[in-house]
C-alpha cells in the first residue's frame, strides 16, 4: 500500500513539474489593484479636501454675514433691510457654493472614468500577456512530453 502512494506521490509531482506555475502574474495582478486603490484614494480625498474648503468658506461667509444682520441700527426699518440683505446674500451664496460642489462632483467624476479606463487598458493587455506566457508554456510542455 505504501508503494502505491509513493507512486501516486511521484506521479503528481511529475505532473505538477511539467506545468510549472508561474506566480509573476498574481503579484502583478495585486500591484495593479494596490495602485489603483491608491489613485482612487488620492481621487477621492482631493474632493473631501476641496468639499471642506469650500464647506468652510460657506461658512465663514455665512457668518460675516449674520454678524452684520446682527449689529444695531438706529432705525426699526433698518433690521427689516438687514434681514433682507441677508437672505439676499444666503441665496446668491448658496447658488455659488453648491455650484462649486457640483464642480468637485464633476471632476471626480471625470477622474474615476479616467482611471478606469486606464485599468481596463492595463488589464487587458495583463491578460494578454498572461495568456500569451501560458499558452507558450503549455505548448513548451506540450512538446516537451511528445519527446519523451
Amino acid at each position: 500500500m505504501a508503494t502505491a502512494n509513493n507512486d501516486y506521490t511521484k506521479m503528481m509531482k511529475e505532473m505538477m513539474g511539467a506545468f510549472p506555475m508561474d506566480t509573476t502574474a498574481m503579484q502583478d495582478m495585486f500591484k495593479s489593484q494596490a495602485a489603483m486603490a491608491e489613485k482612487m484614494s488620492k481621487v477621492a480625498l482631493e474632493a473631501a479636501e476641496k468639499s471642506t474648503e469650500v464647506s468652510t468658506k460657506w461658512t465663514k461667509a455665512t457668518l460675516a454675514k449674520v454678524g452684520e444682520m446682527s449689529t444695531v441700527k438706529e432705525d426699526p426699518a433698518d433690521y427689516s433691510k438687514s434681514m433682507t440683505d441677508f437672505a439676499s446674500a444666503s441665496a446668491e451664496m448658496a447658488a455659488e457654493h453648491v455650484a462649486a460642489f457640483a464642480e468637485i462632483a464633476k471632476k471626480v467624476q471625470m477622474d474615476t472614468v479616467e482611471l478606469m479606463m486606464a485599468a481596463g487598458k492595463d488589464m487587458q493587455e495583463e491578460a494578454s500577456a498572461a495568456v500569451k506566457k501560458a499558452t507558450d508554456t503549455a505548448t513548451k510542455a506540450a512538446k516537451t512530453a511528445a519527446t519523451k
